[in-house]
């Protein structure tokens, strides 16, 4: 079997993949907001003390909330394989819609944390790796150790109180300046409400970039080839551009798109420390206020993105890496 039968045939296999994990993730999202103390009536009507209990019994039937849960499931599950995502009960608005708009918002904090993280992570896996056991490589494994025990919303409100509160840089919360129009919001004031949110993410998505290429790095210095090229003669700059950073990149881009999951599951958290519009924030309220189809829709659309890092992940070692390609494609 030639090389381009096997990437075919890991691709059938990624996707048979995907599909069974989308419907046993989708089933267990399901069984979970069942089980859930959450009436998604009183969640969809709020504190509105003149509902009355025939108006009770019309929403849930609007909703479909009235039949069995089988029934309820698999109904949905038949829209979903027509393209309907169906209607949000908080926005009153198709689940497909709200989940565009608010992953936009996402998209840009999870682009700026992902890139500045990756970049910061590799710059210092490297510098930590040729100069092991030196100060400077206490120093920076020391800071990676302590942010992957930093919770999230600890960051978050840290910065917080710090940049807003005390020296006032950057608004408190939220994605935009209150009051505005969306078509009058400068690009400035966007970049200020973005900045706090995306430094929470990236600086708690350093350590495990870092610490893996640091990792690498010292492997490779150690190696005979590195040794060899230091005994002919070669610089030290030389040594780090041609053997270290070039062997160093592959095993780090792969990691940081593996980093997908990681980086959903903190915006989650950094969304609802600053007030953030996006997808997380949504997450939670949906999960809150008993949203199933909203619900079930971000979990579609955060497995696909997550999947498609992993994808892209193992696609590039698949493509790259030499020893894959003389491997079987699994």
């Amino acid at each position: 079997m030639n090389n381009s039968n096997k990437i075919v045939l890991f691709l059938i296999k990624k996707f048979l993949r995907l599909i069974t994990l989308l419907v046993a993730v989708c089933i267990l999202t399901f069984i979970l907001m069942e089980k859930s103390p959450i009436d998604p009536i009183k969640a969809y009507v709020g504190a509105d003390l003149s509902v009355t209990q025939e108006q009770r019994d019309e929403i849930s039937s609007h909703w479909g909330l009235d039949k069995p849960p089988v029934e309820r499931f698999l109904a949905w599950f038949g829209s979903i394989l027509k393209g309907d995502f169906g209607t949000s009960m908080i926005y009153r608005r198709p689940v497909i819609e709200v989940i565009g708009e608010k992953f936009i918002a996402s998209l840009a904090l999870m682009v700026v944390a992902w890139t500045i993280s990756g970049i910061l992570g590799f710059v210092m896996g490297i510098i930590s790796g040729i100069n092991e056991g030196k100060i400077v490589d206490k120093i920076i494994r020391g800071y990676c150790y302590i942010l992957i025990s930093t919770p999230t919303f600890w960051l978050g409100i840290l910065l917080i109180m710090i940049f807003s509160v005390k020296l006032k840089l950057f608004p408190v919360a939220l994605g935009v300046p209150i009051g505005v129009l969306k078509s009058e919001v400068t690009f400035k004031s966007l970049l200020k409400h973005l900045t706090l949110p995306a430094l929470t993410l990236s600086v708690l998505g350093v350590a495990n970039i870092c610490l893996h290429t640091r990792e690498k790095v010292i492997e490779i210095v150690n190696s005979d080839y590195v040794l060899f090229a230091k005994a002919r003669g070669e610089s030290n700059k030389s040594i780090i551009y041609n053997h270290i950073i070039r062997n160093v990149a592959l095993p780090a881009i792969t990691i940081q798109f593996l980093s997908f999951s990681e980086l959903f599951a903190g915006t989650i958290f950094a969304e609802q420390v600053f007030s953030y519009p996006g997808l997380g924030q949504a997450t939670v309220d949906a999960g809150i206020k008993g949203d199933l189809p909203l619900l079930m829709g971000i979990v579609i659309i955060s497995l696909l993105f997550v999947f498609v890092g992993n994808l892209i992940a193992d696609i590039l070692y698949k493509i790259i890496d030499p020893r894959i390609k003389e491997g079987n494609i699994s």
